[in-house]
């Protein structure tokens, strides 16, 4: 194994202009495995209750997920409900319960510890420091936030920051971590604070890459139909971690190319509810769709106007 992920491992409840599904596998360490799984084999790290349908996990495992560092403990598992507006551009949270994940204090099993290639899920900060401190000089280190850390725990994220190649965060979240509305501008700030580099997520607007000497755009892939948009974050970044594992180096080019098979990943991820628009879904089909975007960009450009 190649890639491991921390994280939340959940079941979600959601509902869209187009549909309902209830206690659907959700957690952001469930979306990245499912994604990063078509590029490489993956270790996940996270806690579940004695409530959890396990055997939907163990169907997982033959994509070459690894479960064995799920921790199983009585009680109920982390559940989030939330509902999405007509155009699905927002959505309302209306149920939260963590479970036996508010006590989740992730212990890596020894043959996790030399993983490469590690992603820190939008955990605790203080619990990323932990993660950190258990492993054995990893190649690259990833992580992702959220908005209640960076206000509550900001002083232990920027710990964090300090500590990883790539920091992978949407708009909103960068704007108010580098208290700064301008999205490059912040993302040099971030830069300046240790970080290598910074990946901002921008939903349909696709996703930018900020590093320094330069920069790299991705757009979003352009669909007709979209169901559920949970979990395309995290899916966007198995994409970009499992490319980086499966390359064995993170140079810019081959970050690049990541970012458009994450991008990739997040489009199949709309597709359908949770992770059910990855039923189906082969290497080949991922192929296919990164070819997709190549088309949808190149161009070639005539003489210049004299």
């Amino acid at each position: 194994m190649r890639l491991l992920v921390v994280g939340s491992v959940a079941l979600d409840s959601i509902s869209t202009p187009f549909g309902d599904v209830t206690d659907g596998l959700g957690g952001s360490a469930v979306y990245f495995s499912v994604a990063a799984s078509l590029l490489t084999g993956v270790q996940v790290v996270g806690v579940i209750g004695s409530d959890y349908p396990v055997a939907e996990l163990d169907k997982l495992t033959s994509r070459g997920i690894d479960w064995s560092g799920v921790e199983r403990q009585p009680g109920e598992s982390f559940r989030w409900k939330g509902k999405y507006s007509f155009d699905l551009s927002s959505r309302e949270t209306l149920e939260t319960r963590l479970g036996v994940f508010g006590g989740f204090q992730p212990k890596l099993p020894t043959g996790f510890r030399n993983t490469p290639f590690v992603f820190l899920g939008n955990i605790d900060p203080e619990l990323q420091l932990r993660v950190l401190d258990q492993m054995q000089s990893p190649k690259l280190v990833a992580c992702d936030t959220m908005n209640y850390w960076i206000e509550s725990k900001r002083e232990a994220l920027m710990k964090v920051i300090k500590r990883v190649d790539l920091l992978i965060i949407n708009d909103e979240e960068l704007r108010q971590l580098a208290g700064d509305w301008n999205v490059p501008r912040a993302a040099n700030w971030v830069l300046a604070q240790g970080a290598r580099r910074v990946i901002v997520k921008r939903g349909e607007h696709g996703a930018l890459l900020v590093e320094p000497g330069g920069r790299f755009y991705a757009p979003a892939f352009p669909l007709e139909e979209v169901f559920d948009p949970t979990g395309a974050g995290d899916c966007f970044a198995g994409g970009v971690l499992g490319y980086i594992a499966r390359s064995g180096e993170a140079s810019s080019p081959v970050l690049r190319r990541a970012i458009v098979y994450g991008a990739a990943m997040g489009s199949f991820a709309v597709a359908k509810f949770g992770i059910g628009g990855f039923e189906g879904v082969t290497r080949e089909s991922l192929l296919d769709r990164v070819q997709s975007f190549r088309d949808l960009t190149h161009v070639d450009l005539a003489e210049p106007i004299g």
